[in-house]
């Protein structure tokens, strides 16, 4: 028995030089223009090596393994998202600081 493959939809907006590009290619493979641009995606995509990083550091940064940081974090940015925070500019920072 086959399995049914998932699919999502998503309409796309291309320049008109790149349809007709794209439509000639198609049409040269035998292949609507719908077929042929899906083939083509997936093929791509395919290819694309996706790596999942727990830490969300480029640099590898030790700082974000410690999960009390990242709760931290996670409530900062929650605060910010309900408004609890205040974004100070340098020279605020300097007046307070007294420097």
């Amino acid at each position: 028995m086959a399995t049914a493959v998932v699919r999502k939809r998503k309409i796309i907006d291309l320049p008109v030089e790149t349809f007709q590009k794209l439509s000639l290619m198609a049409v040269a493979q035998g292949k609507s223009l719908k077929t042929y641009i899906e083939s083509e995606l997936i093929a791509k995509a395919n290819n694309i090596s996706v790596e999942v990083r727990e830490n969300p550091s480029p640099s590898n940064d030790e700082w974000f393994n410690n999960p009390e940081n990242l709760t931290e974090l996670d409530k900062g940015i929650q605060e910010m998202k309900e408004g609890k925070t205040k974004a100070y500019t340098m020279a605020e920072i300097k007046n307070i600081l007294g420097v």
